[in-house]
């Protein structure tokens, strides 16, 4: 089943990555003044000591692949991220930090393919990313918008003006929407729902809480 599912992946993605996304711009805001002491933004939901622990749901073109993920921070730079099956079996096993360093643990057979280990280093690396420069700033209805250039990326962060937890996360690469992150979080360092979606491809993943987090 485990290579069924990836040879389906692997076809899939080949494919799609002649396909382009749809490109993405912002709608009905408007420009909020940028003070000196605002020109960045954090994303502050891995940055706790703690165990992240979360029911992981995967689905890749229609299959549903489920387990347990747990994301630590083990320096100041670094987090560890392991997902086991539901029964306790070790799937993946890697750390990323910043600057794109990348070391790979452990790795199941049918998963030990560069193009898988490629994606799931680049989606964590996205999701984990703690600091983004901010060049312009936004506001509509329900949020501040923070707009954040690194290389040929565009940022859009989504700050809750009640709470002012992060909300989302829209990653753009030469102005074409790649990623969509939305949390759902009571507190400024943990959520309890992480919802990542692809644009140009047929993935989601879904982590809903297991543990507290202080």
């Amino acid at each position: 089943m485990h290579r069924f599912l990836l040879q389906s992946f692997l076809y899939s993605l080949i494919f799609l990555l002649f396909v382009s996304c749809k490109t993405y711009k912002l709608e009905n805001v408007e420009p909020l003044p940028l003070p000196e002491k605002s020109k960045q933004s954090e994303n502050l939901y891995f940055t706790s000591s703690q165990d992240y622990v979360y029911k992981c749901q995967m689905e890749v073109y229609g299959n549903d692949i489920s387990g347990i993920l747990i994301i630590k921070k083990i320096s100041e730079t670094t987090h560890r991220i392991v997902m086991t099956s539901d029964f306790g079996n070790k799937m993946i096993d890697f750390e990323i930090g910043e600057n794109d360093t990348f070391k790979l643990n452990y790795v199941l057979a049918d998963l030990d393919k560069k193009m898988v280990i490629n994606f799931l280093k680049n989606d964590f690396q996205e999701l984990l990313r703690k600091n983004y420069p901010v060049s312009e700033r936004f506001e509509n209805n329900e949020s501040i918008i923070d707009i954040s250039k690194i290389d040929k990326k565009i940022y859009y962060l989504f700050f809750d003006k009640k709470s002012d937890n992060l909300t989302q996360i829209i990653y753009t690469k030469k102005n074409r929407e790649k990623i969509d992150f939305t949390f759902e979080a009571k507190k400024p360092i943990f959520a309890e729902t992480i919802n990542l979606q692809h644009k140009d491809f047929k993935i989601n993943i879904k982590l809903n809480q297991i543990t507290e987090n202080d």
